[in-house]
């Protein structure tokens, strides 16, 4: 709903819709009046991160958010609403406007295909800031990504929390976290070595150890328990999708509510 205009009281108005500076101005009540608004305007805010390179069931990280982000653009379209997109990794890769149009989604879809990253990194606060102050009027924004951003368990998480918290109260903020399987659980094939795809860094693992094991296990856990604290503490709705999993349900239910904590 978009505010309008402002009239004179009428009996039968609801007494919410009272707007009391005018109404102490003129000495007389004056109501708020609203308009629906049919167009509205969607934002992908989209990690391309470099480890988004990773998956383990059928297809990568990024393949599934590319995925995403055609079905969210094209339904969209279907809305007749607007859609932009911002790419961002530790920095911001590359910012298109919100428009309409088949030839746009396009455009969108062939830059995710496409894009190459000039960073490996993640910073997810710099993202929602820059998105805060470009995108003035109110939308609907999909926060997609697999939030691998060390800031989020380290000191610099206020800042993170921070900024989902002014991004929900300007937007309708939803989270939409990629994971993959072997990022819950690591299975028991021996020594392994792993590699950071976002700093480079290497180290070998012995999974056959089952404290390893139970060790990888709890720090996921515990990155999930400070995620979803801050999404509560924001008032942010979230959806989960794995990578080689069918994402169209998790979907349709949050469309239609299921998936809701309101």
């Amino acid at each position: 709903m978009a505010f309008s205009e402002v009239r004179e009281y009428m009996p039968g108005d609801d007494i919410r819709a009272i707007d009391w500076n005018v109404t102490a101005r003129f000495n007389h009540p004056y109501v708020k009046i609203f308009e629906e608004e049919r167009e509205l305007t969607v934002m992908l805010l989209v990690d391309v991160s470099a480890s988004g390179e990773f998956g383990t069931q059928k297809q990568f990280k990024r393949e599934l958010i590319t995925e995403l982000c055609a079905v969210l653009s094209f339904s969209a379209i279907q809305n007749n609403d607007k859609i932009g997109v911002i790419f961002f990794s530790d920095k911001i890769e590359y910012f298109i406007p919100p428009k309409k149009g088949k030839s746009h989604i396009l455009r969108i879809i062939r830059e995710l295909i496409n894009y190459e990253t000039e960073s490996k990194g993640t910073d997810i606060a710099q993202a929602l800031r820059y998105f805060t102050n470009v995108i003035k009027k109110r939308c609907i924004a999909f926060l997609i990504s697999d939030f691998y951003d060390d800031s989020v368990i380290q000191k610099k998480s206020k800042a993170f929390e921070e900024a989902l918290k002014i991004a929900s109260r300007k937007h309708d903020l939803v989270s939409i976290k990629i994971s993959d399987l072997r990022e819950k659980e690591l299975p028991a094939v021996g020594l392994i070595r792993f590699t950071d795809a976002e700093t480079g860094k290497t180290k070998w693992i012995d999974t056959a150890d089952d404290s390893v094991r139970k060790n990888y296990r709890n720090y996921y856990s515990m990155r999930e328990n400070i995620l979803n604290s801050m999404f509560t503490k924001s008032g942010i709705d979230k959806i989960e999708l794995q990578t080689g999993s069918n994402y169209i349900q998790p979907l349709m239910n949050f469309l239609r509510g299921e998936g809701r904590d309101d």
